[in-house]
């Protein structure tokens, strides 16, 4: 006779194992549709470029708010790094480029679904 908790685990195994099928399912439904799978725009922390100028280029290129941009500032330095903006990569590269155009490093990376 099972018992709750193995019910519970059975339950909980079954769980994962569908919600695992349903997100390769949508990977594979935004791949055929060519929506892209969501990335985020990371600003990497250095000791060349001022706080301001991290600010301003947030600003400027990611359309922050002051404040949201000095708080992104802020965990960039007490991080390493930030995910400043998150989108498709194909809306976050032309941001990218632009940040390192200023000399702040800046990637992509493909947040996972």
């Amino acid at each position: 006779m099972p018992t709750a908790c193995s019910e519970l685990v059975d339950f909980s195994v079954n769980l994962h194992s569908m919600m695992s099928a349903q997100t390769q399912e949508l990977t594979e439904v935004l791949s055929e549709t060519g929506i892209a799978s969501p990335s985020s725009l990371i600003v990497w922390n250095d000791d060349v470029n001022t706080f301001d100028w991290v600010i301003e280029t947030l600003m400027e290129i990611c359309d922050h708010s002051r404040e949201q941009a000095e708080q992104c500032a802020w965990f960039i330095h007490t991080k390493g790094k930030y995910a400043v903006k998150n989108g498709s990569a194909d809306i976050l590269k032309p941001m990218c480029e632009a940040i390192v155009e200023r000399g702040i490093n800046a990637t992509i990376e493909n947040v996972p679904v």
